[in-house]
């Protein structure tokens, strides 16, 4: 029987720039985990289910819904997968409003390869050990 630490992650990517989603991809790749990436949150809340060793990487500023209006749509599902918020935008009402909403870390693009790693490793291994 496979045990948790040796499965696969999926890692959900949202977000609307097209370089950062492939280069996103790419890094997920090369690290082992399987990505899964949406041009627009609307693709993504469409396909999105729960579960488990998955996580969502999520664009704050996209256009027609932003990443704080994805993370409460996936509230009103009901669907508890980590999130990890990205965003050229850094300023405290954006990461206090990502926090409130459920976000378990903000990131800053451009964002260090090491870091994300980390911080999927991180939030993955958080909900597996509950």
């Amino acid at each position: 029987m496979v045990g948790w630490a040796t499965k696969t992650a999926i890692v959900h990517i949202v977000d609307d720039d097209r370089d950062v989603r492939q280069a996103f991809a790419r890094l997920m790749r090369a690290s082992g985990f399987e990505p899964r990436a949406y041009d627009s949150a609307e693709e993504f809340l469409a396909e999105v289910r729960e579960s488990p060793r998955t996580c969502i990487l999520l664009d704050i500023t996209m256009p027609n819904m932003t990443g704080p209006q994805v993370l409460a749509r996936l509230n009103e599902r009901d669907i508890r997968l980590p999130v990890i918020a990205v965003s050229a935008r850094d300023d405290e009402e954006t990461r206090a409003w990502t926090r409130s909403l459920g976000a378990r870390m903000f990131l800053r693009k451009p964002v260090d390869d090491q870091a994300l790693l980390d911080a999927i490793n991180w939030v993955v291994d958080s909900v597996a050990a509950r």
